[in-house]
């Protein structure tokens, strides 16, 4: 079955006797408990890690950074909406009200 443009295949952590910790992406459904070391060729053991799925070019993981970013970077904003309408100020009648400032 083709793989579709925006699927995210999640990246896993193995640790070679010799080289090391290396990164490598395996597909969630077939993701093997050994995998080979791209240093020396050795069989290395896959690591129990965070899971880490941001590194994919998917839909999803662009809206996920356009929403952190806006987090921190708001839109500002200058004025209403063209057209919008302010809500109506409510009328009283109480006397003591007339003396409170008036915004």
């Amino acid at each position: 079955m083709p793989r579709r443009k925006d699927a995210v295949i999640p990246l896993y952590q193995f640790r070679c006797a010799q080289c090391g910790p290396f990164d490598a992406t395996h597909p969630m459904t077939s993701v093997p408990d050994e995998d080979g070391c791209p240093g020396c060729g050795g069989a290395s053991r896959r690591q129990i890690t965070a899971p880490r799925l941001g590194h994919g070019s998917s839909t999803a993981m662009r809206l996920l950074d356009a929403t952190a970013r806006s987090a921190h970077e708001p839109a500002v904003v200058t004025g209403t909406r063209p057209g919008a309408r302010r809500a109506p100020q409510p009328i009283t009648t109480d006397p003591l009200h007339r003396k409170l400032p008036r915004p």
